[in-house]
């Protein structure tokens, strides 16, 4: 029972050593974006979520007055 466990944790170990050197094969494949290609992609998607703030903020405050009028 002792040597399945050991073989096991060698066995794991061996695995985790190949998971990493996968990982590190993986992201040498990766095209990274310039980095003016970044501040564009950053500059959609901040104005993207400031503009989706605002609706949600306008139809909450829109729906806010609506049910206070209906309740007064």
């Amino acid at each position: 029972m002792a040597v399945q466990t050991n073989t096991n944790k060698a066995a794991k170990s061996r695995d985790v050593g190949k998971f990493f050197r996968h990982v590190k094969a993986e992201l040498k494949k990766v095209i990274w974006p310039s980095k003016k290609e970044l501040t564009s992609y950053t500059t959609v998607v901040l104005t993207t979520c400031a503009v989706v703030a605002i609706g949600i903020w306008l139809v909450d405050t829109i729906f806010g007055k609506a049910l206070q009028l209906i309740i007064k």
